[in-house]
């Protein structure tokens, strides 16, 4: 197995964790322990490059944000990092730019002229953007000088120890723009990993024809919520069918919470189907992470408005310390559940088995060979039953064990976990 196979990343947004400004990247030295008394073994920060506002609009690629530090804060930290055997995994922004990108502002003064007139695309009277932001101008993909720039920031930053890129908004890059950097990086760092941030479209050519090792499963995070929340298990499994067929060809990055979603504990109308969404996230194949704060059970509401974000991307207090009791055993349950993935490994790559799928119940099984798990969920608020394949099953986790003959008596709401 590849470092990646292990690979359980805790993701923070670094402007907002930091406070905008009030501290540095060294204040996230603090936070390493955390990260590994849950389980983790991966950070992954969301934008640290030079921009005008969120750090999605970026204006330079080989420059820390002030508001964050310096280069030496940043190298620094992934020294510390890899020091404790922690990766660090960084936000690739390159398929727009913010307005004040000396590139683009070279264009705005010169024109045609400009040696860079070809890194941006003339639509009317301005340029194209993405997805309608005026302030997100977007990079003409088919310029090769703008694939120089991409391979050479990641090429860069590769080199200073990042272990792992999150390519955001992959979906809207030519996929043979991929290919073409992710050859060039891999050519001088064999070892990174890349992650496309893929919400819709053709997920494995991303993998296939792109260059990519993974991309973000929306599919998966979509079903576990909302599946959930309608009572509702035929989704999931259908899901579930979607998610072995992706597994065949690589491996996804899964997730139930990031940046740019509600947080889980306010998606879930239903606070005790928490640990269902865990349970599954931490059971199917896939590289997981979690993001920030889920660990605790916080909430935020993502709104479609100006500062929309603020809610799901807070300041975290200076130390893990300072943190009250608020969530404690979310994190718990967090610890547990990552603590069965780590006894399992091979649970990054495999399929999963239905075999109960009926009015509010979905139970299945992964493993052969390696071993075996058996999952046991109640979505609903009546008592069910969950038949398995019969094996000395040994409780892990749960409200309810699983007998010898598979079957799991199980109360409203109750989950199992077991393995053999």
């Amino acid at each position: 197995m590849s470092w990646p196979d292990h690979a359980i990343w805790w993701h923070v947004y670094p402007l907002g964790f930091l406070g905008n400004g009030k501290r540095k990247l060294p204040a996230l030295e603090g936070w390493l322990d955390h990260l590994l008394t849950l389980g983790c073994n991966g950070l992954m920060l969301g934008p640290v490059f030079a921009s005008e506002s969120h750090g999605y609009d970026t204006t330079d690629h080989f420059r820390v944000d002030p508001r964050l530090g310096t280069e030496d804060d940043l190298v620094a930290l992934i020294d510390k990092a890899q020091s404790l055997g922690v990766r660090v995994m960084l936000d690739g922004v390159f398929n727009h730019v913010g307005r004040s990108f000396s590139p683009f502002a070279d264009v705005l003064s010169n024109g045609a002229a400009s040696p860079y007139a070809d890194w941006f695309v003339r639509e009317g009277d301005d340029f194209r953007v993405f997805e309608g932001h005026r302030n997100l101008v977007a990079l003409n993909h088919a310029s090769p000088a703008v694939a120089d720039h991409v391979a050479g920031v990641m090429e860069y930053w590769s080199e200073r120890g990042v272990s792992a890129w999150r390519l955001d908004a992959a979906y809207a890059v030519p996929v043979p723009f991929w290919r073409t950097v992710t050859d060039r990086v891999r050519a001088k760092n064999p070892g990174v990993w890349f992650s496309g941030e893929i919400i819709h479209g053709d997920y494995a050519a991303y993998v296939s024809e792109g260059g990519l090792d993974s991309v973000t499963q929306y599919e998966l995070w979509k079903a576990i919520w909302s599946s959930l929340n309608d009572t509702n298990p035929h989704e999931l499994a259908w899901a579930l069918t979607r998610h072995n067929e992706m597994l065949a060809g690589f491996v996804p990055q899964t997730f139930v919470g990031n940046h740019d979603v509600t947080r889980i504990a306010s998606r879930l109308t239903e606070p005790r189907h928490l640990p269902h969404a865990l349970a599954v996230l931490f059971t199917v194949g896939g590289v997981p992470s979690i993001y920030a704060g889920d660990e605790r059970g916080w909430h935020g509401v993502k709104e479609e408005r100006a500062g929309g974000d603020d809610a799901i991307r807070p300041e975290f207090p200076p130390t893990p310390a300072d943190l009250d009791d608020y969530g404690v055993e979310i994190q718990n349950l967090h610890q547990q559940l990552i603590g069965i993935r780590r006894r399992n490994p091979w649970l990054v790559r495999a399929t999963t088995e239905v075999h109960t799928l009926g009015d509010g119940v979905l139970a299945y099984t992964l493993g052969a060979e390696a071993g075996r798990l058996a999952v046991a969920l109640n979505f609903g608020d009546r008592g069910a039953v969950a038949k398995l394949p019969p094996a000395g099953w040994k409780h892990e986790a749960g409200d309810v064990t699983i007998d010898p003959a598979g079957v799991a008596d199980l109360p409203p709401f109750s989950w199992s976990i077991g393995t053999s």
